[in-house]
C-alpha cells in the first residue's frame, strides 16, 4: 500500500506571564573567611529586596575559592549567584532598578516566560498535526486518492523563543548612589512563541 509522509508546523504566541532576572555578587580579600564575611555583607540587603510579594527566588548558588596571580596565590574570592523568578510584573521594573543600585557583578535579564508552557505545547502540537494532515490530503488529492489509517507520528525538536525579549545586562563596578531610571529600557513582558515540529505518515487509498 502507498503512503504519504508529511511535515507540520505548529506555533503559538502568549504574551509573557513571568520573568527570570540572574545575579551574581562577588568579594574579593585576604583569605576565603574574609571574602565570604565581605560577602554576606554584601548580599544582605539584596536578600530583604527580594523579600516581596511575587518575587520568588528559584536558587542561590555559593563559590568560594582562592585566586591566582601566576603561580602565587593573591587571595580570595567568595560569590553568590542567585536565579529571581517575577509573578508580579508590576515590581519588576522597581525591582531591577534597585538590584543594580545595588551593584551586582552581574545582572541579566529579564527572561519572560510562560507559567502553563505544556498548554501553550499542546495548543502547537494540534496545529502541527493540522498542518501535516493538510499537506498529506493535499499530495492524496493531487494523485486521486485519499488518506486511510495513521502509520505512524513523530515529533520533532523545535523549541521555542522569547520573541523581541529585552536584555539588561549590568556588570560595571561602582558605586553609583540611588536607583537608576530605567524608564526607555521596556521591560514590558514580550510574545513568547512556542513552535512544534512533527512528521506523519498515512496510508493511501484509492
Amino acid at each position: 500500500m502507498a503512503e504519504v509522509k508529511t511535515r507540520g508546523t505548529g506555533e503559538v504566541k502568549h504574551r509573557a506571564d513571568r520573568a527570570t532576572l540572574s545575579l551574581t555578587y562577588r568579594a574579593r580579600a585576604a583569605d576565603r573567611t574574609k571574602a565570604t564575611e565581605a560577602l554576606n555583607a554584601k548580599v544582605g540587603p539584596v536578600e530583604q529586596l527580594l523579600e516581596r510579594s511575587g518575587v520568588r527566588i528559584r536558587s542561590r548558588d555559593l563559590f568560594v575559592h582562592d585566586t591566582w596571580n601566576g603561580r602565587r596565590r593573591s587571595g580570595a574570592e567568595a560569590e553568590q549567584r542567585y536565579e529571581v523568578r517575577i509573578a508580579d510584573f508590576d515590581v519588576l521594573q522597581e525591582l531591577v532598578a534597585e538590584l543594580v543600585a545595588s551593584e551586582p557583578a552581574w545582572l541579566s535579564g529579564p527572561s519572560w516566560e510562560l507559567k502553563d508552557r505544556a498548554a501553550a505545547t499542546r495548543e502547537a502540537q494540534n496545529l502541527a498535526v493540522m498542518d501535516a494532515r493538510d499537506r498529506a490530503e493535499g499530495y492524496a488529492a493531487a494523485l486521486g486518492a485519499r488518506l486511510a489509517r495513521l502509520v505512524r507520528i513523530e515529533d520533532e525538536a523545535a523549541g521555542g523563543f522569547d520573541e523581541m525579549a529585552p536584555r539588561l545586562a549590568h556588570g560595571m563596578p561602582g558605586g553609583a548612589e540611588g536607583a537608576p531610571n530605567l524608564g526607555e529600557l521596556r521591560m514590558e513582558p514580550e510574545q513568547v512563541s512556542v513552535r512544534v515540529n512533527c512528521v506523519a505518515v498515512w496510508d493511501l487509498v484509492s
